[in-house]
């Protein structure tokens, strides 16, 4: 989810076309996330410590979000995956966690190739979760819709032809998407702090919010996390909660027995909204069993009537578009 989010939330829409000096449009505060701290605020998050978070200099200042209408993931950035020595490492992963991926199949029903291969994508089997910081990530792409950003993006998209209603409605509408799905993590970010008893500042994973072994967003952390080690905590660097967590995920997006190829691509974009990463993680499924390369299949056609968008993510259980995510 982590790649996709990169690729596809860095660029897209804007709001309503902001002239310069307008009364209209807020000073910014709060290190310029000061828009994002009065709505947390009026959505009933502590002011206290709303801003703490936001003033803290390591979440650092916000300086603008340039965003992209339509972007796209391209095949290539998962072609190293199905590489040789790509393939023998998930073949490593699936061996090395085969009580805990075994477990999660029999409990989800999700196969344990299928798991195994999201979690070497994703992070290589947990061994690289990210160092970022999630709420940053996540709080940039929640700023999207701020006025002043909507007005840098349509100078920046349109140019001369500002005042085109066309292109400012769609960086308006583009806006919006980035708000509605990253604003919603960012509470969920703080809830999520407080859940694990930490800062939320010291929630790390890729620098688009994405969280763990299987770079959930932080809402999916939150929903579909489960206790797979036992140990009565739901821990997303643990490899036995991440699978066991990953295979929930799937399941409860429609994952079940018998699927078609179509229809496991379907539950799969539900994960991460890339057809790349959907073809990646079938490919790869299918390499740890047969021993090949992951040949694509007979049907591996694109997922039908959706917008392309951006663990975001995903995300990333998944992340937007990385919307799980």
């Amino acid at each position: 989810m982590k790649l996709a989010f990169l690729v596809l939330c860095f660029g897209i829409l804007v709001g309503p076309p902001v002239v310069a000096g307008e009364d209209a449009v807020p000073p910014r505060t709060h290190q310029g996330w000061g828009w994002l701290v009065e709505k947390l605020v009026v959505d009933g998050l502590d002011r206290e410590r709303v801003t703490r978070v936001f003033d803290d200099p390591r979440l650092g200042p916000f300086t603008g979000l340039e965003f992209s209408l339509a972007p796209r993931e391209p095949h290539s950035l998962y072609r190293r995956f199905l590489q040789p020595v790509s393939v023998a490492a998930a073949r490593r992963c699936r061996a090395t966690h085969a009580s805990v991926l075994d477990a999660a199949e029999r409990a989800s029903g999700v196969p344990a190739n299928v798991v195994a291969a999201i979690l070497h994508v994703e992070t290589g089997c947990g061994r690289n979760t990210g160092s970022s910081l999630v709420l940053r990530g996540l709080a940039r792409l929640a700023m999207a819709n701020e006025p002043a950003t909507v007005g840098e993006n349509v100078a920046r998209i349109a140019g001369a032809c500002s005042s085109d209603a066309g292109v400012v409605a769609a960086v308006r509408a583009r806006a919006k998407y980035l708000e509605d799905t990253f604003y919603p993590e960012v509470r969920a970010a703080f809830a999520l702090a407080g859940q694990l008893g930490v800062d939320p500042l010291d929630l790390r994973g890729s620098a688009s919010g994405a969280i763990g072994c299987p770079q959930f967003l932080p809402s999916s952390y939150l929903r579909y996390g489960v206790d797979g080690g036992g140990d009565g905590r739901i821990d997303p660097y643990d490899v036995a909660d991440a699978a066991a967590s990953c295979a929930n995920f799937l399941a409860a997006h429609g994952w079940q027995g018998n699927l078609s190829e179509r229809a496991r691509r379907t539950v799969l974009w539900q994960y991460n909204r890339s057809d790349a990463y959907v073809d990646t993680v079938l490919r790869l499924a299918r390499a740890m069993d047969g021993g090949g390369s992951g040949k694509p299949a007979a049907v591996c056609a694109p997922v039908a009537n959706r917008r392309t968008g951006a663990r975001v993510a995903r995300q990333t259980a998944g992340v937007p578009e990385r919307r799980p995510r």
